[in-house]
């Protein structure tokens, strides 16, 4: 699954200067990528999330009904896939992360087990983020194993910072993975006035910022999400580019 991106200069996980003679520079265009968590289990809005028409990511869970099927048709419509990986929060039920989870009291051997497969369950995979995982994101020997797989498999990483003790960030620049972390949630609740003041939030950041990476759901947020960005989406492109997030990984600053 590698890809030229890997021929990018690494993010280190500190904020970086952008050497003038690049492309990026010379542009002055800012760069703004959305994540779509959940796809797997035929949840409502996919279909309106996968009609966009802007690149963004599709985040799809393992080992779920529409796994498959999801990650084919994300494909199909160019956008990029990674796989959507559940990972133990700090509260919250097992029973909520799905099949094939990472939990903590793990043995190292199981974990790397269950990444790998993973991995190979979700299509066109180019890298991995954390569904929940507040607390397997802070434990330092659960994610070097992740951050391991990563390397060796020319995987990146999206932290989508579900805890600020996480240590994606930290160990995947020490090992030399490409990683980016999510900036917001757009559906963290499912009202559209929530998600409607946090597409605010994401244009002022837009303004403010070169690089704003943001995550949105199918499932109960579905439909309204896809709206949200739907109606956002001539105001974004008068100020920055859609792209994937591959294009983020050396981009990103925090």
């Amino acid at each position: 699954m590698g890809i030229s991106l890997f021929l990018l200069p690494v993010h280190s996980g500190a904020a970086d200067s952008l050497n003038p003679n690049q492309p990026f520079a010379e542009s002055k265009t800012k760069k703004v990528a959305i994540v779509i968590d959940d796809f797997g289990n035929n949840m409502d809005g996919t279909t309106e999330m996968l009609n966009l028409p802007i690149p963004f990511t599709v985040a799809v869970m393992p080992f779920l009904p529409s796994t498959k099927q999801d990650a084919q048709l994300a494909h199909d419509k160019g956008h990029e896939v990674i796989l959507h990986l559940p990972m133990e929060p700090v509260r919250g039920k097992k029973s909520w992360l799905g099949p094939g989870a990472i939990t903590t009291d793990l043995s190292s051997d199981e974990i790397h087990k269950r990444i790998v497969a993973a991995i190979e369950d979700v299509p066109y995979a180019i890298g991995i983020n954390n569904h929940m995982g507040s607390k397997a994101t802070a434990d330092e020997r659960v994610m070097n194993i992740l951050v391991d797989i990563c390397k060796e498999k020319n995987l990146i990483l999206l932290d989508s910072r579900t805890t600020p003790h996480s240590l994606i960030g930290k160990l995947a620049g020490q090992k030399g993975v490409p990683f980016s972390e999510n900036q917001l949630f757009f559906d963290d609740l499912y009202t559209y006035s929530h998600i409607s003041k946090q597409m605010v939030k994401f244009k002022k950041f837009v303004k403010d910022r070169d690089l704003v990476i943001a995550i949105g759901h199918v499932g109960p947020p579905g439909k309204k999400t896809a709206q949200v960005i739907k109606e956002a989406i001539p105001t974004i492109q008068k100020d920055a580019t859609f792209v994937p997030l591959s294009q983020t990984v050396n981009l990103n600053a925090r």
